[in-house]
């Protein structure tokens, strides 16, 4: 389904991305695509959001234990959002385009300056007001629901430019999608429960600093986790 329809849309976005101008149009459609997606998959919504959202940019910093996290968020979200997402995904047949064309961040993490090099594109990008996703796991861990150590990334980005995170636990899309080479592991239609946590604001940690900023989020994303599978 994700295949036939990425045809399907293919060439709307190839065109629409040629043009940065055109990037909040492709997300709107992109938005669309995703509705269209889950809904023919059988997979739905049920969102708990705890506040009011704040004003942009903020952070948005998930658990990742699915590919559908990513198809997700444009139903969890409606305001205009990039991904920073590891290098492979360029490499990934159809939605490469998304980072390829420049909409998205990829950051090799084999390279300093590459690093770098996103690190300072996020910030920029933050400075024109456009939220960013982070996952901070880096990738989809071998022992989820169990959330893996988080990378320093979205909470120094965070501080530096003093904007809020958003921490959100994706409670089963585990069970909707496992993770792992396709068809190896059944999933299964129904809700994607999400649960979006009232923001985190890096000016409360001006004397704590990065390292309890991520402690702090890390617990508020995997708490509705234990609750629901145990340590």
């Amino acid at each position: 389904m994700f295949a036939l329809s990425m045809i399907f849309f293919y060439p709307i976005f190839s065109f629409l991305l040629n043009n940065p101008n055109r990037f909040d149009f492709a997300f709107r459609v992109m938005r669309v695509w995703s509705w269209i997606l889950t809904h023919l998959c059988g997979l739905f919504m049920s969102i708990d959001q705890k506040e009011k959202l704040p004003s942009k940019p903020f952070i948005i910093c998930p658990n990742h234990s699915s590919y559908l996290d990513i198809i997700l968020m444009y139903r969890v979200f409606s305001g205009y959002f990039l991904f920073m997402g590891k290098a492979e995904i360029t490499s990934w047949p159809l939605f490469n385009i998304f980072f390829t064309k420049g909409m998205n961040i990829a950051v090799d993490r084999s390279s300093n300056k590459a690093s770098h090099q996103a690190f300072e594109r996020a910030k920029a990008e933050a400075d024109k007001g456009h939220n960013l996703v982070i996952f901070p796991e880096g990738t989809i861990p071998p022992t989820v629901p169990k959330m893996r150590a988080f990378k320093n990334g979205a909470f120094k980005l965070a501080i530096e430019k003093n904007i809020p995170i958003v921490p959100v636990t994706f409670i089963n899309n585990w069970k909707r999608l496992q993770a792992g080479p396709a068809l190896k592991n059944c999933g299964g239609p129904g809700f994607s429960e999400v649960i979006i946590h009232p923001a985190v604001y890096p000016k409360d940690y001006a004397e704590s600093g990065l390292v309890k900023l991520k402690h702090d989020i890390f617990e508020t994303i995997e708490k509705p986790l234990r609750d629901r599978y145990g340590d």
